[in-house]
């Protein structure tokens, strides 16, 4: 489990950062693909498979402004997470 634990940490750190982008690049490709108009204007009707799933696209795209906050916190996030690594990595090599 001690070796699961980084990289656990590392995929939510990933999650939290670029989880609004990556729903910016998803609304975006189902929108292109589907023919559908897509901006911050409102939502617009954009029926997949029988579905209308515009409300969603909208949202997912909309989402895209909350990486005004994920971004930097991912970075400060990182960068101590990284020294945290670093620091447990110089310690261990020291015991042995």
């Amino acid at each position: 489990m001690r070796r699961r634990l980084p990289i656990l940490a590392a995929l939510l750190w990933a999650l939290l950062t670029f989880g609004p982008l990556l729903g910016v690049l998803i609304a975006s490709v189902v929108a292109g693909a589907f023919g559908c108009r897509l901006d911050e204007a409102g939502s617009y009707p954009c029926v997949v498979a029988g579905v209308d799933v515009g409300g969603l696209l909208s949202t997912l795209f909309v989402m895209g402004w909350l990486m005004l906050l994920t971004l930097p916190l991912g970075a400060a996030l990182g960068a101590a997470g990284l020294v945290v690594w670093l620091a447990a990595r110089r310690r261990l090599g020291q015991r042995r």
